[in-house]
């Protein structure tokens, strides 16, 4: 017992990481980066219309206490003292919205995810608005105009939900991304919860001038947003409040980043130049730019990538943004029934070994980087009598390189200096078909880290070098060395170009599926009328069985899923 105590001797910290499709809870050596024990549930997805994507506020904190509570007990199993644990660190997926009774600590309405394509008539029209010769929202923002972002979600939130509406006239409702929801429910809620949020999530708002990194008047009032309502902004790492129940009662909150400036902090990229790529629900990758704000000629963002300490400097970063990356293996599992696990989709890919010339473009909330392009819907294209759900598997992970590539030469062009590897993080990065996919398609090495859990990492670095904490130093000297997997093109460049080039043809083919009218009729989409295993493409020569029904053809998906 004494020498299980003695292998963890030093202080640790734990990190809420709380993502689109689970919440978890880790728990860190501030000493060594070594990851101790952690806990994950999935959170559900509600999708009450079509491109309308929600969560459900209170079930994501009771998750947040679950995994707390689990992983306490786990660490007790390992004779690990939990009063060893002296911060944590949230880190949480960006842009989501939440509006809710500060009297009473009851949700107004159910979170609206930021992959919800529900605001796309709002866009357009506050786009009208916009000087073509002065776009200030993307020069006080670094972001473009889009159903992404904060500032529209809770603009219909403030039209639509009557609950919402009489809540801000009568002063009782509070904004917040889901760390200010986590945060404050966390520290007290009802009873004197902290209501904030940090610099990197403040950035997705759409509301906040990242050269002041305060909360802007003229946007607030172009969205026409209470500004009483929003949280208070501070660094992403310094104590916020206490926790005031569960196992960890009295431990400070004291870190703060969106899910993928957690990831650069974890990764380390903390000089100008270094980028990550993180592999989650979306696909995300930041080059952090040092002190500077970089604005993209090429379709990326310019966001806040850290501030680490109330009287440290703001650091920016460049991102690239893909809506659908591990969505799209949820998709087939949930949807089409082709996997049962996740997991399965590396072995149906390495059945094959290649696509056949099937592409998939999983644009299920349009395109995002470099396209963002609204009008954009998934399409599936280039199948044969041959295709079967093992070729429909493999390109699915193909998709997810593929988008990858596209955002990374955009990088290269904005930086001017191509990236000579590329690092990466997140749950798919497991997965080692897409991770020497990845390579082939971007014709340069893959670097994974053998702990992936960067996200986390990031967020508990963050809370452990808080002042007033002062458990994980951040100078370059201690910061813990991290051994590497590398995976090597295996391919030549002339294929890697040619696969590439279809791609771009495919996704060509899925713009301009769907016009604002149809998309906000309320209508379900004829997608999702349709029984498990029928899938509408049109103008194709298709399987065995088709027949023409309404001008498209509609064929049975056996082949894929027997």
């Amino acid at each position: 017992m004494a020498a299980a105590k003695k292998a963890v001797l030093g202080p640790l910290v734990g990190a809420v990481d709380q993502g689109t499709s689970s919440t978890r809870f880790l728990v860190f050596n501030s000493k060594t980066a070594e990851l101790l024990s952690h806990h994950q549930v999935e959170i559900k997805q509600e999708f009450p219309r079509e491109g309308w994507v929600e969560q459900d506020p209170k079930e994501i904190l009771q998750s947040v206490y679950e995994c707390i509570e689990k992983t306490c007990e786990k660490l007790g199993q390992l004779n690990i003292d939990i009063s060893n644990i002296k911060a944590i660190g949230v880190s949480n997926q960006r842009e989501t919205t939440v509006v809710w009774d500060k009297l009473t600590g009851e949700p107004l309405y159910n979170a609206v995810v930021w992959l919800d394509l529900r605001t796309q008539s709002t866009v357009e029209n506050l786009s009208k608005r916009i000087p073509g010769n002065n776009n200030f929202v993307k020069s006080k923002t670094g972001l473009p105009l889009s159903t992404y972002f904060s500032a529209v979600k809770l603009r219909w939130l403030l039209d639509n939900v009557r609950k919402v509406q009489r809540a801000v006239e009568e002063d009782r409702a509070l904004f917040g991304t889901i760390d200010s929801w986590l945060i404050w429910s966390l520290t007290g809620g009802a009873n004197g919860g902290v209501h904030c949020t940090d610099v990197t999530n403040a950035s997705r708002t759409m509301l906040f001038n990242i050269h002041s990194l305060e909360w802007d008047k003229e946007l607030c009032e172009f969205f026409e947003i209470p500004m009483k309502i929003l949280p208070n902004v501070r660094s992403s790492s310094e104590i916020y409040g206490l926790m005031k129940a569960g196992a960890l009662e009295g431990v400070p909150i004291s870190g703060c980043l969106g899910d993928q400036s957690a990831a650069l902090v974890g990764q380390m990229c903390f000089q100008d130049g270094q980028a990550k790529n993180t592999y989650g629900t979306g696909c995300f990758l930041l080059c952090n730019t040092g002190r500077k704000c970089v604005f993209s000629e090429h379709g990326l963002l310019t966001t806040v990538a850290y501030k680490l300490g109330r009287d440290k400097p703001v650091y920016y970063a460049l991102e690239g943004s893909v809506a659908i990356a591990g969505a799209v293996i949820r998709w087939l599992r949930d949807n089409l029934g082709i996997i049962q696990t996740s997991e399965e989709i590396e072995k149906l890919a390495k059945e094959v070994g290649t696509s056949y010339g099937c592409y998939f473009v999983p644009a299920f909330s349009g395109l995002y980087a470099p396209y963002w392009e609204p009008s954009a819907r998934g399409i599936i294209c280039g199948l044969t009598q041959f295709t079967n759900k093992c070729h429909i598997a493999f390109a699915a992970l193909e998709a997810v390189c593929f988008q990858t590539r596209e955002i990374l030469d955009a990088m290269n062009r904005d930086c001017g200096i191509p990236l000579s590897h590329l690092q990466v993080d997140g749950g798919m990065t497991n997965n080692k078909i897409l991770m020497q996919l990845q390579a082939d398609i971007l014709y340069i090495p893959v670097v994974k880290p053998s702990m992936p859990e960067t996200t986390a990492l990031g967020a508990a670095m963050a809370a452990g070098a808080a002042e007033g904490v002062g458990v994980w130093s951040l100078e370059p000297e201690d910061l813990s060395a991290v051994t590497m997997e590398r995976f090597e093109p295996q391919i030549n460049a002339e294929e890697s170009e040619i696969r590439y080039s279809t791609w771009k043809k495919a996704v060509m083919k899925s713009v301009g599926w769907v016009t604002t009218q149809s998309s906000e009729s309320g209508d379900p989409s004829i997608f999702c009328s349709l029984p498990l295993g029928f899938f509408i493409v049109s103008s194709m020569v298709m399987l065995i069985g088709a027949r023409y029904i309404s001008g498209q053809l509609l064929f049975k998906l056996d082949t894929f899923i027997s």
